[in-house]
């Protein structure tokens, strides 16, 4: 059937994987998978973004059995020399055990999820195809009281050099009690050949546990991707984030927050910025499940061309939950008249003492702003480079890793570039 991925040939693929720890979740995720397929657009989380790629790309992929064209170490130093960050690194879909070894300590434990009892929870029917064609996965524990000076980097990164590829990353990262520490997950690809990947993460912070995340999304321009990040916290535990989507072209990114412990907090943040036919859909979802907790949410884009992006930021407040403290916001400029923006902000409430709000708008660069610049010498493209820069640096401002600032301000610097140039033409 169309749009409907081929079980039977996921089915031989995993009854080909080795007889390891993994394989008992990966035949529990098959009949998940079997059961419930995955989501079409007739569901509501989905409408925006269709499958139809991936689904076809996964199929086609397992008919060919196709082989990943190796990623050379220089593909990945290009990458790592970039930021000061510790790395553990997966190629393919393989975790590189070299830069595990390199890693681990005592109160730092990184193994491999196959030496682990692995039980996943909460699954989606994307993480049950992760799971189901999983070849390793990482998990990272910190000690209870542990503060990890160095930033923890996790590069993802694919070749799809030679044929077409698929590739499924995940990632257990568990704080306990009073540890804290900040990690840098990148996303990479090469090569011109269709390609899918998927990514889960599940983090967990225990009671006073704190931890700075940044993921940047900078993946090929052919290249389709879906990642999943969902967090526990518990309580007076601290979780700040920051997104950066600059390539792909089909992605989707979900932040799954719980905030399950009084006086727990969440703070997070995303830029995206789109030209081509890039699609790009962000969706966040934090659910207050008691009182008093503070989830604060600010989400840019900049599109052009004939992008797409999609954000939906959803707060629930549970019963019970008082003291409450939410907020969400969301701001895009469009470029271009094809520019597409679809932004939905959403609040559930079931508690009396909260204090919520949310907003959103869509807008073009300031002619007025964009006139004054020009009396002062900027001809047209280098005032829109400005105006759009200012735009997207108050994101970046707000990666919780200032070490890495301006980096990303580097990066972000580069792609506007390339898209108000290829907005000027």
């Amino acid at each position: 059937m169309k749009n409907r991925l081929a079980i039977d040939a996921i089915r031989n693929a995993v009854q080909a994987m080795p007889d390891d720890r993994l394989q008992a979740a990966r035949l529990a995720a098959l009949t998940q998978l079997d059961q419930h397929g995955l989501p079409a657009t007739t569901h509501e989380d989905w409408k925006y973004t269709d499958l139809a790629t991936v689904i076809d790309i996964s199929n086609r992929w397992l008919a060919t059995g196709a082989d990943a064209a190796p990623v050379t170490d220089a593909a990945v130093e290009a990458i790592t020399s970039q930021f000061d960050a510790d790395w553990l690194v997966i190629r393919n879909g393989i975790v590189d055990t070299a830069s595990i070894a390199g890693l681990n300590q005592p109160e730092l434990g990184v193994r491999l999820l196959s030496d682990e009892d692995f039980s996943p929870g909460g699954d989606t029917p994307l993480s049950d195809l992760n799971i189901a064609l999983l070849l390793d996965g990482l998990s990272i524990q910190l000690a209870a009281g542990y503060k990890h000076d160095r930033t923890i980097g996790i590069l993802v990164i694919d070749s799809a050099e030679s044929g077409i590829g698929v590739s499924q990353t995940r990632v257990s990262i568990d704080l306990q009690d009073k540890s804290s520490a900040s990690f840098i997950e990148y996303h990479a690809s090469t090569g011109t050949a269709a390609h899918y990947s998927n990514n889960v993460i599940d983090m967990t912070l225990a009671d006073d546990a704190a931890a700075n995340y940044v993921r940047i999304q900078n993946r090929a321009p052919t290249h389709s991707h879906t990642g999943h990040l969902s967090t526990t916290l518990s309580r007076r535990s601290k979780f700040h984030h920051a997104a950066f989507d600059f390539g792909g072209d089909l992605v989707r990114s979900d932040l799954d927050i719980k905030l399950c412990g009084p006086e727990s907090s969440a703070t997070f943040c995303g830029l995206y910025l789109a030209g081509g036919k890039q699609h790009i859909d962000n969706h966040t979802r934090v659910d207050h499940l008691v009182g008093p907790a503070l989830s604060q949410q600010e989400y840019r884009g900049i599109l052009t061309d004939a992008a797409r992006c999609i954000w939906n930021g959803k707060a629930v407040v549970h019963a019970g939950a008082d003291g409450t403290d939410a907020s969400q916001a969301n701001h895009n400029l469009l470029l271009s008249e094809k520019a597409e923006v679809d932004a939905k902000p959403e609040l559930e409430i079931y508690a009396d003492d909260v204090k919520c709000s949310h907003g959103t708008t869509i807008g073009q660069l300031d002619e007025t702003a964009l006139f004054y610049l020009r009396t002062r010498g900027l001809d047209e493209l280098s005032a829109r480079q400005l105006l759009t820069r200012a735009f997207a640096q108050k994101v970046v401002a707000m990666a919780p890793i200032r070490s890495i600032q301006k980096t990303i301000s580097e990066q972000v610097a580069e792609q506007l570039s390339r898209l108000i140039v290829g907005d000027a033409k």
